[in-house]
């Protein structure tokens, strides 16, 4: 049976945030979003700690799950939920280190990848990119929904919009994740209700 909080991943970046990033993403748990991934990986170590300890106090608030995006230690110094490991981690470190209830999800580009990470332990993996995206133009080749059967649970990522995010679970997906649509909406409640219609 599938770990995974929700069938709705909300990936941070604040590049593609109209105002600040935390306000975005508060708006969106208020909204009724549930799982929560700190990417933004380019932030120097500090500002990225006092960020992620910021998401971890909002997240607890709204009784949502936060991942850490590749970075154990930071995971652990914010008692985050889990942790997002790129292909190739040692998940079973990673386990060790954040417990056994802690959310392992590995970021793949293929079904043979996902399946190892799966194989060594990981709760899911995420495969991308399923779609053409605007927030990585030129990232690619586009997987496409049929890639998202090869492995169970994942999690379909890049390109995914409410137009689209039906046919990820139809072709397998246990949930998808969503980044840019996310960060630039400028109504998130009106997001997240088409969000959900396109999920149920």
């Amino acid at each position: 049976m599938s770990r995974l909080p929700d069938r709705l991943l909300i990936v941070t970046d604040r590049h593609q945030c109209a105002g600040p990033l935390l306000a975005q993403v508060e708006a969106l748990l208020t909204a009724g979003a549930h799982w929560i991934w700190l990417r933004d990986k380019d932030l120097p170590g500090a500002e990225r700690l006092a960020l992620a300890r910021q998401l971890r106090e909002a997240t607890a608030h709204h009784r949502a799950t936060l991942t850490i995006g590749a970075d154990l230690a930071l995971a652990e110094a914010v008692e985050a939920d889990g942790v997002q490991l790129p292909a190739g981690a040692d998940i079973a470190a990673a386990r060790r280190r954040l417990g056994p209830t802690a959310l392992i999800g590995v970021s793949c580009h293929g079904g043979t990848e996902a399946r190892r990470a799966l194989a060594a332990g990981a709760d899911y993996a995420t495969l991308s990119p399923i779609f053409a995206s605007a927030s990585k133009p030129g990232y690619g080749p586009a997987l496409g929904t049929g890639a998202l059967a090869a492995a169970t649970p994942s999690v379909a990522l890049g390109g995914v919009t409410p137009e689209t995010a039906g046919a990820c679970l139809a072709a397998g997906a246990s949930a998808v994740a969503v980044m840019g649509e996310a960060m630039r909406a400028a109504d998130p409640a009106a997001f997240l209700a088409a969000m959900r219609r396109a999920l149920a």
